[in-house]
């Protein structure tokens, strides 16, 4: 038999509502379900980009360790047809070459050099809002980008954010006033971001009613430096929290918009 071609912007919703209008067979309908695990881009990719549908976290592209030429590549074919894509950890020559290579150029191109991640679309509309909101608080300085990167990604899937920046257990006093407001604005989780001995996300995740995720980051001195002790210090916290891989902004913030997106999903209905 031969495979029914599947539409444009096919979503896994229309094809049960062409099943249940008698438009397309069930063996069809699984054909085109096969079609929508991936697009591949010659041998170099094959696009997830039905994940977010699938699992209400969207397909990112990570560049570091891919050439400018792949990676304009991969980038024009999750824009073919309309699209939106975020992609990760993109140097300086990628930006160059993103902004030069894409025909034609994306409505939106939202770059973030702090946090190193580029946003593309072929149209200007902002991800739509859930309703989820998350905070995000960083031991210091040094830990933003790191941060801001799960900022950026906690935004592409619909959330509310919340900073907090500097306030490390060095100078704990710093956190206090702003923890307050962070609880009272209805946060559903927060993302903790520290390097060094890594403590900071014990003692939030002792305060507040609602889960914490640790981003250890790669700052520190000596042994246990590039995030090894902050890492460790968070998988043996006396507070229960979890804990993501060192400098994994994208995780941590995808985490806890997912966490934020089911939450608001109740308040919806009232």
């Amino acid at each position: 038999m031969p495979i029914t071609p599947t539409p444009p912007q096919t979503s896994i919703t229309s094809i049960l509502t062409r099943i249940k209008k008698n438009e397309i067979t069930i063996n069809e309908a699984e054909q085109q379900l096969r079609l929508l695990r991936f697009k591949e881009i010659s041998h170099i990719a094959r696009i997830d980009d039905k994940r977010a549908e699938r699992t209400g976290v969207p397909e990112a592209i990570l560049a570091e360790g891919k050439s400018s030429d792949d990676l304009v590549r991969i980038v024009q074919a999750c824009l073919a047809g309309g699209g939106r894509i975020l992609i990760t950890r993109v140097s300086d020559a990628q930006i160059n070459a993103l902004r030069s290579g894409i025909d034609p150029r994306p409505r939106t191109m939202k770059w973030s050099k702090q946090a190193r991640t580029l946003v593309c679309a072929s149209s200007t509309t902002p991800p739509e809002k859930t309703g989820g909101k998350i905070g995000i608080i960083t031991a210091g300085t040094a830990d933003i980008p790191v941060a801001e990167e799960a900022r950026v990604t906690a935004n592409e899937m619909g959330c509310d954010v919340s900073v907090i920046y500097d306030a490390g257990a060095a100078g704990i006093h710093r956190l206090f006033p702003d923890l307050g407001n962070l609880v009272k604005k209805g946060v559903d989780a927060i993302v903790v971001a520290a390097g060094r001995e890594g403590t900071l996300p014990t003692i939030v995740a002792g305060l507040v009613p609602v889960p914490v995720i640790g981003l250890p980051v790669s700052v520190g001195y000596g042994a246990g430096g590039k995030g090894e002790a902050a890492l460790l210090s968070m998988l043996q916290s006396c507070s229960v929290l979890a804990v993501v891989n060192i400098d994994a902004g994208f995780v941590a913030g995808a985490f806890a918009a997912r966490i934020a997106n089911l939450a608001a999903v109740p308040r919806k209905r009232v």
